[in-house]
């Protein structure tokens, strides 16, 4: 059941009926106001939005939209972060769009992926595996794992897999955010999924290369 009503809404995302909602602003985000704004960001994010530490996630290349949604609910505390909670207090629905405009003209820095894990990785990332009832990630993540902006799944390529481990433990504790539709299909998907699951396609979406940003 849980399968069938995912693909159900997949297809409709794919159709472009199911839209999360977005954070409001007048206009499109303004990359170059973003950079200036994103300075705060470089301590945990660098300044590139390519982050050091496996603690906290790479934000280079992720879409505008994605990144603006997320600022938006760290200040409404429908997402719970007491580190980034101080970062978004004084920021206006343009100042996270322009600042998600600023990442999403950077490029994520792909690392490698472990082979003994890409077989089983590939398979559950671009197929799924209709046994356990997991779709195929590639359906929101999209085959490059770049997402999709318009339906709030976000970029996975080159995502340190030590946190992408963390978030698949964070679901299977049942620790959720926001209303976005991922944070409510992918704590079914984490308790379907064994360790070794989990681990594998951890370490394939940090592997995943996606297309050069723009300058």
């Amino acid at each position: 059941m849980f399968f069938r009503h995912v693909f159900a809404l997949l297809t409709l995302a794919a159709a472009g009926q199911v839209a999360a909602e977005t954070t409001a602003h007048a206009t499109p985000g303004d990359a170059k106001a973003g950079e200036a704004k994103a300075a705060a960001c470089a301590a945990c994010h660098s300044a590139d939005g390519n982050s050091t530490l496996a603690m906290y996630p790479k934000i280079a290349g992720q879409n505008e939209s994605y990144i603006a949604r997320q600022l938006a609910q760290f200040k409404s505390g429908k997402r719970n972060n007491p580190i980034m909670a101080p970062f978004v207090a004084e920021l206006s629905p343009q100042d996270m769009a322009d600042i998600g405009a600023f990442f999403a003209t950077k490029a994520a820095t792909p690392n490698q992926a472990d082979e003994a894990y890409v077989a089983r990785a590939q398979q559950l990332y671009r197929a799924g595996d209709a046994k356990l009832g997991v779709p195929a990630c590639m359906a929101c993540h999209g085959p490059d794992g770049r997402g999709m902006a318009g339906s709030a799944y976000p970029q996975l390529a080159g995502q340190w897999a030590d946190y992408v481990q963390a978030k698949f433990g964070e679901w299977r504790a049942g620790t959720t955010w926001g209303d976005d539709e991922h944070a409510r299909i992918m704590p079914e998907i984490a308790r379907r999924l064994s360790d070794q699951d989990i681990a594998a396609l951890a370490s394939y979406a940090q592997g995943l290369h996606t297309a050069a940003a723009a300058d």
